[in-house]
């Protein structure tokens, strides 16, 4: 019998604004033996070191392989293997390359994952993350400093100095993006970077989305209604927008969540144990919002399965 093509999940975005969180929450729900993750920083071209010495960054497109990073996607899709290279962010050099195999669902992370046309023609749906740039800053500066090796001082140069490389080649990604994902801050808690943060999924008329109306609906309107559907615009163009509220207790995320488990009775059994974990330096937290944002994003790649 001939083995079903798998869906490929794209999640692009700037450097710290959550791709891998966001990418490891899915992988939990859908189920880590079932899913082939790609980073697309294991395809850059230098090291660290080189990148220093030539003035260079990662951010820009001629420091990565994208044409093999697109060759090697595509023989995933068509169920062949792949002999993946690793980048090891901890020492900015390279590892042993990796033997991958595809699973029912490939997801691909990284900053120019929408770069080109034909990297984006591969996927079946596109993420782009859009934090509010005082968040990105702040998770990017956080993590280079407690996972990375930088100094306090290299890792707030490092946002600045890739500033006009961002603006250049990683913003205007989000133009072709399916989803837009976007974290804030509440008006009442300026200083928020973390579980209380609000979030939003813009959602582009690019491709069929499923009804997350129906499940706005059923939500229980009790003591807390943490989902909301509104209509809007997103560069001029209009889109649905379903609001994620930060303030939500526990007990109103699981019954949420139970809700939208509800509608997808046959992508089997499916957990949301271990979502939304994040790192805050080297301490993991929970975002109750990001555990739905994972949950709705791995609802959706279930729908794409399912109708294909």
């Amino acid at each position: 019998m001939r083995r079903a093509k798998p869906i490929i999940l794209g999640i692009a975005g700037d450097s710290g604004s959550g791709k891998t969180t966001l990418a490891q929450g899915i992988i939990q729900i859908l189920g880590p033996e079932i899913v082939t993750n790609i980073c697309i920083d294991d395809y850059h071209k230098y090291s660290r070191a080189q990148r220093k010495e030539t003035n260079l960054s990662a951010l820009h497109p001629d420091c990565n392989y994208l044409d093999i990073l697109q060759s090697h996607i595509t023989e995933l899709r068509r169920g062949g293997a792949i002999l993946k290279p690793v980048y090891d962010h901890q020492r900015g050099d390279f590892a042993l390359p990796e033997y991958v195999l595809p699973g029912s669902f490939i997801i691909v992370e990284g900053l120019l994952g929408f770069y080109n046309k034909k990297l984006r023609e591969i996927f079946d749906l596109k993420v782009f993350l859009d934090p509010e740039d005082f968040l990105r800053k702040t998770w990017k500066v956080q993590r280079d400093i407690s996972q990375r090796g930088y100094s306090s001082e290299e890792a707030e140069n490092t946002v600045y100095r890739r500033a006009e490389m961002s603006a250049r080649y990683i913003a205007p990604q989000r133009e072709h993006a399916d989803i837009v994902l976007n974290f804030y801050r509440p008006g009442e808690l300026p200083q928020e970077t973390g579980s209380k943060l609000n979030a939003k999924m813009i959602l582009r008329p690019t491709v069929r989305h499923p009804d997350f109306s129906e499940l706005v609906e059923e939500n229980p309107g009790s003591e807390e209604n943490c989902l909301s559907f509104t209509l809007g615009r997103d560069s001029g163009t209009p889109v649905d927008l379903l609001h994620i509220q930060g303030n939500i207790r526990q007990n109103t995320m699981e019954s949420t969540a139970k809700i939208i488990l509800d509608n997808l009775p046959e992508a089997g059994p499916t957990s949301i144990a271990g979502t939304g974990r994040y790192l805050e330096g080297k301490t993991q937290k929970t975002s109750y919002p990001l555990a739905l944002t994972q949950l709705l994003i791995s609802f959706y790649l279930h729908k794409l399965k399912l109708n294909r």
